[in-house]
């Protein structure tokens, strides 16, 4: 069977070379995705998720592993947390890891409003939090739709309370408010990037004053409930790390329940979909190596970004429990391996046609995503794999059926994007990006296909066992 490609009519469904067992197939995946994405909404909840599935699938912790003078043999699962914001599994091969690994890269970081650092305050009677918004939005999306808070507070004495609120049926949730139309005369002249000012972004927390020392006010009820139900103070949040997410569950979309409506699909579709191929996949010849990471919305930055030296010395710690380190053999395991460096690519939208180059654009229901070369407008900033790679991925994936296509992200002069491909091509490995179409990108709310969730799963199971 072949799999879908440039080559190929774009309008041929990918629906109809399932048989009635992989359409069922198709829709367990995409609803224990759909609990993923409702469960972990941040950084850290998706780490604690992959541990424990880690954990469940005989996977154990590289630290215990160091720390207790082990050694790693062919057929060991292991894994590492970086800050409790990333996480890299290994699998070893039967082959030396020198040889190089196939590895599944993908974040787990989405656009969101984190809370300042001194963020509660009252303003004639309503209480709201200050936010910083993180990772490129439309600002004017996030208005009016209810959000969730979702962090920690850690305490002087390390204490860490754990906060969730919006999620449960019963649960209040909270929004950022917007001037009504009859008022807006001013406010719809402003440019779509000005309709809605960063500073504007406040959110609405409170509204019911707590009577003090014969005053009333709104920020002490709010402190009262917050020492009540969680005892922290409001310099706690001096320490916290506190985020506002859109609420609710995703879901299935359309009549015919052929594709998903949550929150942060960008990136965790990748990242769900590279977890359970890597989780379920047997006896590998060459290393396999997972990695989730933080921070690619904002560059890659920071001690939990792909920038770091996380996972290099991560591999570097697994060499070594395998009796295989030196600096040479890391240099050479890092240069031979392959990568799939994961991420979304816009999918075209009839509604919005001029922003796309119809011919090398992706499409929802197309399967899986190959962009040969990123970048913006002259591939500045480009990651570009070898067309030697490009063309061994095609062989792998046509010989196993999976269905793919080949994009750019837009027009040429509107811009572009890429993922954490180019901090690993510094290594010198094969590596390409790679993901599914997404509609509505960056949105509170992104729109996925069923079809290329469970294509993906299959390329990267192909991945993992073949390259």
């Amino acid at each position: 069977m072949k799999g879908i490609h440039m080559s190929d009519d774009k309008k041929t469904p990918v629906w109809s070379k399932y048989t009635m067992e992989e359409r069922a197939a198709v829709d367990v995946l995409a609803h224990g995705y759909i609990d993923f994405l409702s469960d972990c909404k941040t950084e850290r909840e998706s780490v604690t998720e992959a541990v424990r599935r880690a954990r469940a699938a005989g996977y154990r912790d590289l630290a215990d592993v160091i720390a207790n003078g082990e050694t790693l043999a062919v057929g060991d699962k292991v894994y590492a947390v970086n800050m409790k914001k990333a996480i890299v599994l290994f699998h070893i091969g039967t082959e030396p890891m020198e040889h190089g690994m196939n590895i599944l890269g993908a974040h787990i970081d989405t656009c969101r409003l984190d809370v300042k650092q001194n963020p509660l305050y009252e303003d004639n009677g309503l209480a709201y939090f200050d936010t910083h918004y993180y990772g490129g939005i439309k600002k004017y999306q996030w208005v009016t739709i209810p959000l969730a808070l979702h962090g920690v507070v850690v305490k002087k004495d390390g204490t860490v309370v754990e906060i969730t609120i919006g999620e449960k049926a019963g649960d209040p949730v909270f929004c950022v408010t917007d001037l009504l139309v009859h008022l807006s005369q001013e406010q719809l002249e402003k440019k779509a990037s000005k309709v809605i000012e960063g500073e504007k972004l406040d959110v609405l927390i409170g509204g019911y004053p707590l009577k003090k020392d014969d005053k009333e006010s709104v920020k002490d009820g709010i402190l009262a409930l917050l020492k009540e139900h969680y005892d922290i103070a409001e310099e706690d949040f001096n320490s916290a790390e506190l985020t506002l997410v859109p609420a609710g569950r995703a879901r299935e979309l359309g009549f015919d329940r052929s594709m998903v409506l949550g929150y942060g699909q960008d990136d965790r579709v990748c990242s769900y979909t590279a977890l359970c191929s890597m989780l379920e996949t047997e006896a590998v010849k060459r290393t396999a190596c997972c990695l989730l990471v933080d921070k690619e919305e904002i560059g890659s930055v920071g001690a939990t970004g792909m920038q770091s030296r996380f996972f290099e010395n991560m591999v570097a710690e697994v060499l070594s429990a395998c009796g295989q380190y030196t600096e040479i053999a890391l240099r050479r395991t890092l240069a031979r391996s392959k990568m799939l460096s994961s991420d979304v690519s816009s999918a075209y939208d009839g509604l919005y046609a001029d922003a796309f180059e119809k011919k090398n654009v992706a499409y929802l229901g197309r399967g899986m995503v190959f962009n040969k070369f990123t970048g913006a407008r002259g591939k500045s900033g480009s990651s570009d794999a070898s067309a030697e790679y490009l063309g061994e991925l095609r062989r792998m994936m046509d010989e196993n059926g999976v269905s793919y296509q080949l994009a750019e992200l837009g027009r040429v002069d509107l811009g572009g994007g890429g993922t954490i491909a180019y901090i690993m091509a510094r290594y010198g490995m094969d590596v390409i990006d790679n993901g599914v179409a997404v509609m509505s990108m960056h949105a509170p709310w992104e729109v996925t296909s069923k079809v290329d969730i469970y294509e993906m799963k299959k390329g990267y199971d192909v991945f993992l066992r073949n390259a």
